[in-house]
């Protein structure tokens, strides 16, 4: 929630780049919500105005003390905006039936937000990696998938089971050093 609290900050401030990156972590959150709307309006056009209100309306914004708060306020703002736009098409009641078909399947409709500073996060804690493990967390994610871990552990010079021990002390790393930076890990690998 403080993080949330400083981005908002930053943006009543005026910073372009906190709004930027806000943006970046939110977008996919209000497309989402604008998905009934998809058949019967521009949705891009109006994603793009409900940001572009968003960051005008920011510096008077109030925070509400719940988690989200910005969030929420652009997505009933985009929804709005797509009604507004709606009205103006005129469309069938047939269309109409559906939309609220689908606006009542998505009434719980809960927007979540990925943690803004989770890369941020993730790269300081594999800046922290010992060596050995770093090596086999590189080795796996530079491979994509696509080498076997028996590959990857030559690359390196070390045995299979070398490989895989550090691999799995990377992981554990990685895990208990986000844990202690205030990650939530169970929420952010939720589908």
């Amino acid at each position: 929630m403080q993080r949330e609290l400083d981005t908002l900050t930053a943006m009543v401030a005026g910073d372009a780049e906190a709004f930027g990156l806000w943006v970046a972590g939110v977008e996919s959150s209000v497309r989402q919500s604008l998905r009934p709307f998809a058949a019967l309006v521009d949705t891009e056009a109006v994603l793009q105005e409900a940001f572009l209100r968003v960051w005008q309306v920011v510096p008077r914004f109030t925070h509400d003390g719940q988690k989200n708060a910005l969030l929420r306020f652009t997505v009933t703002c985009a929804r709005n905006l797509a009604v507004s736009e709606l009205r103006r098409a005129a469309p069938s009641s047939e269309e109409l039936e559906v939309l609220e078909q689908r606006l009542s399947l998505e009434s719980h409709f809960a927007p979540v937000t990925p943690d803004p500073f989770l890369r941020e996060a993730i790269a300081e804690c594999r800046r922290k990696l010992p060596k050995q493990p770093g090596l086999a967390l590189e080795q796996r994610l530079t491979s994509n998938g696509v080498d076997d871990d028996s590959v990857l552990a030559a690359r390196v010079s070390m045995s299979l089971n070398t490989f895989l021990q550090n691999f799995t002390r990377a992981r554990r790393f990685l895990a208990e050093c986000l844990k202690k930076a205030g990650v939530d890990l169970e929420r952010e690998l939720a589908p």
